[in-house]
C-alpha cells in the first residue's frame, strides 16, 4: 500500500496563509537621515491620501516640535487624547495602548517609535507600544 505525501509547495502556502490570516496588520515605517526632513509630515500627508480613500485613520500620537507645516496636517485627521501619566509630580503625556485598541481603527498613525515612554507605563519604549497594537490585528 503506497502512502500519499503532501506536497510541501502546497503545505508551506497553507501555512503561510494560515499566519496571514492571523495578523493582517501591517507596519510602515518612515525613515529619514536625521530630524526635521520631513518624516511625520510625509506620514501625515499619506494618512490624509488613505483617508480620502475612506480609511478609518486616526492619529495615535504626533510630535510637530513646534512646525506649523506639520502641525496644520493634523487638520481634519481624528486626533485620540493622549493618557496622562503622573510622575514625580508632572504629568506627562503619552499614547493611549488602550485607546486604540478600543478603537480599532483600519490606520493608526504613531509617531517617534524610539521615544522611551514615561515610567509607570505599559511598556519601556513606544516601538513595543506598536509591536502591541499590531499583535491585536
Amino acid at each position: 500500500m503506497s502512502e500519499q505525501r503532501s506536497n510541501p509547495d502546497d503545505l508551506l502556502k497553507n501555512i503561510t496563509a494560515e499566519e496571514n490570516a492571523k495578523n493582517s496588520s501591517q507596519l510602515r515605517i518612515f525613515l529619514g537621515m536625521s530630524a526635521g526632513v520631513g518624516k511625520t509630515y510625509s506620514m501625515l500627508k499619506a494618512a490624509h491620501l488613505s483617508a480620502k480613500e475612506g480609511c478609518d485613520v486616526i492619529v495615535g500620537i504626533v510630535e510637530t516640535h513646534g512646525r506649523s507645516e506639520t502641525a496644520v496636517l493634523l487638520d481634519g485627521l481624528e486626533v485620540l487624547p493622549r493618557k496622562k501619566i503622573l510622575y514625580k509630580e508632572t504629568e506627562i503625556e503619552e499614547l493611549d495602548v488602550d485607546a486604540i485598541l478600543l478603537r480599532k481603527p483600519e490606520l493608526v498613525i504613531i509617531d517617534e517609535l524610539a521615544h522611551t515612554n514615561a515610567p509607570g507605563s505599559r511598556h519601556l519604549k513606544r516601538y513595543q507600544d506598536v509591536i502591541e497594537i499590531l499583535e491585536a490585528g
